[in-house]
């Protein structure tokens, strides 16, 4: 009989070898479980530039009003004042200066360019109203209606004819600049 021969030992695997062959024989999905770290780097990197770049259009928008009302107020300064007081409203005295009456239907015709209503509050004048009559434009309203206007406004609500003379709304320069 042949002999065979003696089985040849094998050697034992080293550190290494086993370290490659582990790593070829990983799981495919072991990547799913265990995201690699730089991907959520880039990640947090692209968030934390989007977030500066929507606080650098917010600051650029807020500057960009910022300068743009100091430079109106800087260079024309007496105009932008007058400007905001032309029609800033009548003064209580000017305001009681202006005519009254009472409300009759039964005194003739109303012509054709008065209406019947108050155009502030829309209601229809009724006998006993009080109304006013503004002098320019000869527009009548319930005297609660456009005193409460005139209050704040110096002009007609109907046609915006203004009530205050020019040479009235054009402050001087020292009413402007008050020490």
């Amino acid at each position: 009989m042949a002999q065979t021969p003696p089985p040849t030992p094998t050697p034992a695997p080293s550190p290494t070898s086993i370290r490659t062959v582990l790593l070829c024989h990983q799981n495919p999905h072991d990547h799913d479980i265990n995201p690699p770290t730089h991907d959520l780097n880039v990640m947090i990197i692209l968030a934390a530039i989007f977030c500066a770049l929507v606080c650098a259009l917010g600051l650029n928008s807020m500057l960009h009003c910022i300068f743009q009302c100091a430079s109106r107020s800087l260079i024309e300064p007496v105009q932008w004042v007058a400007s905001r007081r032309l029609n800033s409203g009548l003064k209580k005295k000017e305001m009681v200066a202006l005519p009254t009456s009472t409300y009759s239907n039964s005194s003739g015709c109303p012509s054709p360019s008065s209406s019947s209503g108050c155009a502030i509050c829309l209601v229809d004048f009724s006998d006993g109203d009080q109304i006013r009559m503004l002098p320019k434009c000869n527009h009548q309203f319930h005297v609660v209606c456009i005193d409460k206007w005139l209050l704040s406004h110096s002009s007609c609500p109907t046609c915006r004819h203004r009530l205050k003379s020019s040479s009235d709304s054009m402050p001087s320069l020292s009413e402007i600049v008050t020490p």
